[in-house]
């Protein structure tokens, strides 16, 4: 409602078929519509019209394989063939129903095993479908211990492409500023990341793009890729004029990258005792047809199966795959949900099979003194026996409350209970870096960091490690202004992804304070008044940064420290099944969370209570697969109000950690890691019905029931 009056609408045209090539695209008759100022394609894009997806040195492909306008091909339904740029919005849309797009129509490969085919061509002529593959290589062979363990189970799994389903979509605005440089107002959570994925692709030095985070409400992860910046950039840049381009939820939801699919197999053995002694996996991620992150993620498939238990023996291989089905972008937990759903349900089929209960069969196999994760190195927290501790009660009491509702039943609805591990990581892998400054000012002190903000509470956060520091100046919270998330004032923080902020862009913080209270601080221990600085020819603003001390994961082998610190929790899930229509109700979770010390309590809360909500959804309805039906907020399976119970009750403790100055770990994404094993190990539990391929609908239920 504030955009310049020159201030150009802009919407695409969208791809209506998963794979073809491109032979024409005709703009002639929308050009002709009252209030379309341009239409805009590759021809009009001032760069390479590639975004760059940081691939891996190991990566067959290049990382330049996503047009921001697509110019020989089509690879996904939704991809952004046009750019329609109107005086306003009703223009714009009738503009884009007038451009026409000729294709020649290809097989669509849609899923990892289809692509992989013998027969399947390559997606990216020049690359094959499968671009990277790793590896895990932990301790001892694991075939001798497979063939003479007494206990082995093996199970086959799939996690599908879960959507994101913010209910705010996409929305933004570009211009060109007085000194030529490209400002992008966005929903961006990688702000300096995004600068430099897109400015080669739109045409700019990377030093000339500027990115600013709109205030938003969420993204759960997808934002981590870009989406609308390049577009914006794109238009702005052809044009001249600021452009506003807004998602309507089709768009949303077709257009923004999805949690990437596993199709995963894992095998596990365990001896008489139940001590876990081997565990074998092979994973394939279904990435979709753009490679960015896409090596990462997969990198998250060793780091996360079987984590949380000393397995002394582990040997696994992954592959990204490229298919024409939904592109694959950063969801909450990314890749722990996916790997950690197998490796908790085979936890349950393999306690099954040595006759321990599936609580105890965790208590026996956790980290302890002298485990080491799957990647090789210490836990940095001994923490789970004490959550195990604090969940038996929990989980003693749901089995009594599951007998009992099961005594008094008819036998159609049936009750059960589940457990699982939850873990991950806070960090990009290795020596992750963050800044953040602290200036003196004539009120208090200003704190500037680009601590993307999307729902999680960077403000808080921020706003917190700054007022602890800076105790010796005994500032009010009011005194405090926050700088956050516009690349002309704020330095380089890092993407909010991986749970990292909390921990490294906290750390850099404490430090950028630490420093300014050196600067103010006298002989005589009071400090500095801004006056006094000023007066005395001093600087008033100090730099803050941190740098993670860890070794990077290598792709080969899998061993090595990646993160600055880990998140643990335990989940009890507690279902209804009925038997007739295979429908589950999920009554009650119970989540017992270790994040070290909880900087802002409500912030975590709404993290932990967020996860399990997200939890229910990845169990039992959420998919992105039939592009007829999952196309809005309700086909995508989006929980409703009744789906989700009341009942959420949280659990903490507080043990310290070494890597940050208050002790600190990350929270968003752990919760999200397994509570769906939980809630499908409940299933189990009810009825018998065993579901590996999510999500669990009442069909795949009955299904499993029948078998």
């Amino acid at each position: 409602m504030k955009l310049p009056e020159n201030t150009l609408h802009a919407k695409i045209v969208q791809a209506k078929v998963s794979h073809a090539n491109i032979l024409s695209i005709d703009t002639e008759e929308a050009k002709k519509v009252p209030g379309v100022v341009a239409v805009l394609t590759y021809k009009d894009v001032k760069g390479t019209n590639r975004i760059n997806g940081l691939a891996f040195p190991s990566n067959k492909g290049d990382g330049l394989d996503r047009p921001i306008l697509n110019d020989k091909k089509i690879f996904q339904f939704g991809d952004a063939i046009a750019i329609v740029l109107a005086d306003n919005e009703k223009a714009a849309h009738a503009g884009v129903d007038k451009v026409k797009v000729e294709i020649e129509e290809l097989p669509a490969y849609m899923n990892a095993p289809d692509a992989m085919a013998e027969d399947a061509i390559e997606i990216h002529p020049g690359t094959p479908n499968v671009y990277f593959t790793n590896y895990i290589a932990k301790g001892g062979e694991t075939s001798p211990i497979m063939s003479s363990a007494p206990y082995v189970v093996e199970d086959s799994f799939y996690v599908q492409r879960q959507p994101h389903l913010p209910l705010e979509p996409d929305v933004g605005f570009a211009y060109v500023n007085d000194e030529g440089k490209l400002i992008i107002h966005s929903k961006s959570i990688a702000l300096h990341f995004h600068a430099l994925m897109i400015a080669e692709g739109v045409g700019m030095k990377a030093e000339d793009v500027f990115i600013v985070q709109n205030n938003i409400g969420a993204t759960f992860g997808y934002k981590f890729s870009p989406t609308i910046e390049a577009l914006l950039g794109v238009a702005t840049l052809a044009t001249g004029r600021p452009v506003y381009l807004e998602f309507n939820m089709f768009q949303q939801i077709t257009y923004t990258g999805k949690r990437s699919p596993f199709w995963t197999t894992m095998k596990m053995a365990a001896d008489k005792e139940g001590k876990i002694l081997a565990l074998e996996s092979d994973w394939s991620v279904d990435h979709g047809p753009y490679s960015e992150f896409g090596d990462l993620l997969t990198q998250r498939g060793f780091q996360f199966g079987g984590a949380g238990y000393n397995i002394d023996n582990i040997r696994g291989n992954g592959r990204t795959v490229c298919t024409n089905h939904g592109w694959g972008s950063a969801f909450r937990g990314y890749g722990a949900p996916e790997i950690m759903f197998p490796s908790e349900v085979l936890v349950d089929e393999l306690a099954e099979k040595v006759g321990m209960d599936p609580f105890e069969f965790r208590y026996k196999n956790v980290y302890r003194e002298g485990s080491t994760t799957p990647t090789g190195c210490a836990p940095d927290a001994y923490c789970l026996e004490g959550l195990f501790d604090k969940s038996r009660p929990v989980y003693e009491l749901a089995k009594k409350t599951a007998a009992s509702k099961n005594a008094a039943s008819d036998g159609v609805k049936k009750y059960g209970v589940g457990v699982s591990v939850n873990i991950y990581g806070c960090g990009l892998d290795g020596p992750d870096t963050s800044e953040a400054w602290a200036e003196v000012t004539p009120k208090g002190v200003a704190i500037g960091t680009s601590w993307e903000d999307h729902g999680q509470g960077a403000d808080i956060g921020t706003l917190t490690y700054a007022h602890e520091t800076l105790r010796p100046l005994n500032l009010s919270i009011e005194q405090i202004d926050l700088v956050m998330n516009d690349m002309t004032k704020t330095p380089n923080s890092g993407p909010s992804g991986g749970s990292r902020q909390n921990l490294v862009t906290g750390n850099a913080i404490t430090v950028a304070c630490k420093n300014l209270l050196e600067a103010m601080k006298k002989e005589d221990g009071s400090y500095r008044t801004y006056e006094e600085m000023i007066a005395e020819g001093r600087e008033v603003k100090y730099m803050g940064k941190w740098t993670a001390p860890c070794t990077d994961t290598p792709p080969t082998g899998g061993q090595g420290n990646p993160f600055a610190g880990y998140m643990y929790g335990v989940c009890v899930a507690e279902v209804e099944v009925d038997t007739k229509t295979g429908k589950t109700q999920v009554e009650k979770m119970t989540l017992a969370s270790d994040i070290g010390t909880i900087i802002n309590k409500l912030a975590a809360d709404g993290q932990m209570y967020g996860g399990l909500a997200q939890g229910i959804g990845l169990a039992l309805t959420e998919d992105f697969d039939d592009l007829k039906k999952h196309t809005t907020l309700t086909g995508c399976g989006f929980p409703k109000i009744k789906d989700i119970p009341d009942n959420l009750n949280l659990i903490y403790t507080e043990t310290p950690r070494a890597n940050n100055f208050y002790g600190a770990s990350g929270a968003g994404e752990m919760p999200l890691a397994a509570p769906h094993a939980a809630i499908i190990n409940a299933i189990y539990n009810a009825c018998g019905a065993r579901v590996t391929h999510l999500p669990a609908r009442p069909e795949k239920v009955l299904a499993a029931l029948a078998k």
